[in-house]
């Protein structure tokens, strides 16, 4: 499956150890690189100012999707390639889900696992059958990964859903893992 966007859900902090900023920026000059478009959140501060920085920097495409409300919270990033100011959180996330042909949370707070989950929640249940991935930086997503297998053990969750999501630790380790993508989407009920 040949990838021309991904969506990246990453921080507006830069976490507290100096890897976070270091990756953000790695994965942005690897997205360029690969001449991947970068579709993210639209702000310049934080891991998310780093990877578009990132990206621009090494001549690639950067769209960014920010609500009106948070334009100047976030500080919207002036540099893109394209900023699409939106009226909401859902326009936001509906339309970087429609901007993607992939998804990849890099660590964030709430914010960064809601928009990945939503995402992967639509997988599930076939509304799409674009690659979810964790990049997991600094074993940022051990304790939700557990999570997800303890979600596995209660019954709530079938352990292909778990299959379907691409967990890396690099930046190279994610790259390779989308070139070799193929949908592994299993019906829901049935």
């Amino acid at each position: 499956m040949s990838m021309k966007s991904m969506t990246v859900f990453c921080g507006s902090s830069t976490g507290n150890d100096p890897i976070y900023m270091e990756v953000a920026r790695e994965l942005g000059q690897k997205l360029a690189h690969e001449q991947i478009t970068l579709v993210y959140g639209g702000a310049q501060v934080g891991c998310m100012g780093a990877i578009a920085d990132a990206c621009l920097a090494a001549n690639g495409n950067v769209l960014g999707v920010i609500p009106e409300k948070l334009k100047h919270v976030e500080i919207a990033h002036p540099g893109l390639t394209q900023l699409h100011v939106v009226k909401s959180m859902h326009e936001r996330k509906a339309l970087m889900a429609d901007l993607a042909d992939g998804f990849v949370a890099l660590p964030g707070g709430a914010g960064t696992l809601e928009e990945w989950f939503e995402v992967f929640t639509w997988a599930q249940l076939g509304y799409h059958q674009k690659p979810c991935c964790l990049l997991n930086v600094n074993r940022y997503f051990d304790p939700l990964i557990a999570m997800l297998d303890h979600i596995i053990e209660q019954g709530f969750m079938k352990p292909a859903y778990r299959d379907m999501i691409i967990i890396a630790s690099t930046v190279d380790q994610f790259i390779d893992a989308l070139k070799c993508y193929a949908p592994r989407h299993k019906a829901k009920w049935g």
